[in-house]
């Protein structure tokens, strides 16, 4: 699996031209799933995004995480994440998992973050959205389960 998690001090999406849910400090997570995921990348990444520390102490040093704060992670599937640009000017998208696979992934990638006592606000699969977010630092990271679970 593969995420971009933004650090933001508002995020709002819109999910098919409807207002959707809006939170302050957070997480917004970009969230793609690979052919070769299974559910235990999925649980290990969302305990990962639950319990990251990249908010600012008193000192300014990123010692604090969501539970500090009080606060959520927008959660957004984004099968672009898998996207191979080596070839020609248009991206091709045949490194992502397949809706059958990706949304129990996606489900249960959600499911997880509530477990671990976050508050969450979701995108729709498959959905045209659009988010509007303003990146806190910025601080943007990439990670990837593979890489991650590698190097463990």
């Amino acid at each position: 699996m593969r995420a971009v998690v933004i650090r933001v001090s508002r995020a709002t999406i819109e999910i098919n031209g409807r207002n959707g849910d809006s939170m302050g400090q957070g997480l917004l997570v970009l969230l793609g799933v690979g052919p070769d995921d299974t559910e235990k990348e999925a649980l290990y990444l969302a305990d990962k995004c639950a319990k990251l520390r990249i908010f600012e102490d008193e000192n300014g040093k990123m010692n604090k995480g969501l539970e500090d704060i009080g606060g959520k992670i927008m959660v957004v599937s984004n099968f672009t994440l898998y996207a191979d640009c080596s070839r020609g000017r248009r991206p091709d998208f045949f490194g992502a998992a397949k809706p059958d696979q990706a949304i129990p992934l996606y489900e249960a990638f959600k499911s997880r973050l509530i477990e671990d006592g976050v508050e969450i606000i979701c995108g729709e699969f498959g959905a045209d959205m659009k988010i509007d977010h303003v990146n806190d630092g910025p601080v943007t990271l990439i990670m990837d389960t593979a890489e991650m679970m590698r190097n463990r």
